[in-house]
């Protein structure tokens, strides 16, 4: 039998040809039956493993084998076909059960990372909401993950300017909600608002950011800045700071009001001086000796840069006192003479003006206004054909100290030394007539003042260094500021004023009062 199989009739291509064909056959029958029974492969899954090498790389391993053993092994086949058929259809079904299995496996994953990026979601979804209530550090982490690719830096900061624009724009749009009040016009809404005192424009700016832009408009504070001290308005409603917003010159006038104010000292000279100053934009002119030095001031206004910009000379002895007007320096000194100096230029004038030193002078309007310790105050004109032509003298029956225009002027104040029976400060018109005077508390000489144009007076005395400070309309003063102590004991020299700050020049310093940051 076994001799038979291995002799069995040959094909028409020879052996060879003959047993791979039959090989082919016995494989497209196997197939053939594997497919109708195709699911009775899952019940035979151990069956299947032996095939699923072979079935994995398509090569038929078993059939190989069945050509190795000849005819004999295909007689075997032939007599139990049942068994050759489950063995073929477990080869087949072992393959698509490993697919299945693959293909399970690979959806279990599938559905594993899904889960696993739900959670990863929910996750980001919790630390969002934390960060929102902590909104600038989110927009900073935020901002650095974008920053970290190319190209987005620019679009990110350019997504931000245009969302605080908006955000911006929002604050500034009136409220779509509220009282009818709101929804009248603009122009309306500030003629109810201008009746409005301080306390109560404060209090409505606190009610929405539309309304506390609305309430910041310089209309509604302009009558208040008139009727504060040293708001930077003069008696005529003229604006001599229109570059800073009212409502903040009001709130620094409540300082000079209540007195709130830090020291502090700009300059210290080695030998006791008589200094006067004057200030001109972001310039200090101060005097030392004969001569007039020029500063600059830092941003604060608070401090100099101690390199002098220029200085003037032209007096025998010390100047006493000088005023700036038309880009001019005209200066009293001790030699009883005025001088008339050019700020950008060499050009100097003097003249014989009293009989002794020239104690204090004034310039407004072409005019100049000069005060001596001859006991006289006299009138000058500024112009170039009439220098030193005096146009009226003033008996003040006492020595004088500091004088100073009206911005009317229509008048001139003058401070003397309180020797006599009169009045240390007095306001005289053109026609040398006394209109108006107040009683100094202790007595003292004053040496200098100076006026806001408005409402303020601040005087500086004899002694210890006081300035005090005076509403025009109020006689009581209203604040005093002491100095100096008793060792270094100092009259006040010259006083000068801005909105924002108080400067002072004693023996040996120059004293500045900061009513903006007290």
């Amino acid at each position: 039998m076994g001799s038979q199989g291995r002799l069995g009739p040959p094909g028409n291509g020879g052996p060879g040809e003959g047993e791979g064909g039959e090989a082919r056959k016995l494989q497209e029958g196997r197939v053939a039956r594997g497919k109708r029974r195709k699911g009775k492969g899952k019940g035979k899954a151990r069956a299947g493993q032996g095939g699923r090498g072979s079935g994995a790389e398509g090569k038929p391993g078993p059939q190989t084998a069945k050509e190795a053993a000849g005819p004999g092994a295909e007689a075997g086949a032939r007599a139990c076909p049942r068994e050759e058929a489950e063995g073929g259809g477990s080869v087949e079904e072992g393959a698509r059960g490993i697919i299945k299995g693959d293909e399970g496996s690979a959806g279990a994953g599938k559905e594993a990372q899904g889960r696993e990026y739900r959670k990863k979601e929910a996750w980001r979804v919790r630390a969002r909401r934390r960060e929102g209530a902590r909104p600038g550090r989110a927009q900073r982490q935020g901002g650095q993950a974008w920053a970290d690719i190319p190209g987005t830096g620019v679009a990110m900061a350019a997504e931000a300017g245009e969302e605080e624009e908006e955000a911006a724009r929002e604050s500034a749009a009136r409220p779509a909600a509220g009282p009818a009040l709101w929804r009248l016009p603009e122009e309306l809404l500030l003629l109810i608002c201008s009746y409005l005192d301080m306390r109560a424009l404060g209090r409505l700016a606190q009610v929405c950011r539309w309304l506390r832009r609305f309430t910041s408009c310089d209309l509604l504070w302009r009558r208040i800045a008139r009727a504060s001290l040293n708001s930077g308005f003069t008696r005529l409603g003229t604006d001599l700071m229109t570059s800073v917003p009212v409502k903040e010159r009001v709130k620094v006038s409540q300082n000079w009001r209540l007195g709130r104010c830090r020291e502090a000292i700009l300059l210290k000279w080695r030998c006791s001086q008589m200094p006067w100053m004057q200030l001109e934009d972001d310039s200090l002119y101060i005097s030392q000796a004969n001569f007039i030095l020029a500063y600059q001031f830092r941003p604060d206004g608070a401090s100099l840069n101690r390199r002098p910009l220029g200085v003037f000379a032209g007096h025998d002895e010390d100047v006493c006192h000088f005023v700036l007007a038309n880009s001019h320096i005209i200066s009293a000194g001790g030699d009883g003479k005025i001088g008339v100096h050019k700020i950008h230029s060499t050009f100097t004038v003097k003249y014989s003006a009293h009989e002794q030193e020239v104690n204090c002078v004034d310039c407004k309007g072409g005019i100049i206004v000069s005060g001596s310790r001859d006991r006289t105050a006299k009138v000058w004109p500024l112009a170039s054909g009439r220098l030193g032509q005096c146009l009226h003298t003033i008996q003040t029956e006492d020595r004088v100290w500091s004088i100073a225009i009206s911005p009317l002027l229509s008048s001139f104040v003058t401070g003397t030394a309180c020797c006599g029976h009169f009045s240390p400060l007095r306001i005289w018109d053109l026609n040398r007539k006394c209109v108006m005077e107040w009683e100094e508390p202790h007595d003292s000489t004053l040496y200098c003042l100076q006026t806001d144009g408005n409402h303020l007076l601040a005087t500086g005395s004899s002694y210890y260094g006081v300035v005090r400070l005076w509403d025009r309309r109020q006689r009581a003063c209203l604040h005093a500021f002491p100095l100096t102590s008793t060792p270094l004991s100092s009259p006040v020299y010259c006083l000068r004023l801005t909105t924002k700050h108080l400067y002072a020049a004693l023996s040996y310093n120059l004293h500045v009062l900061d009513f903006q940051n007290p």
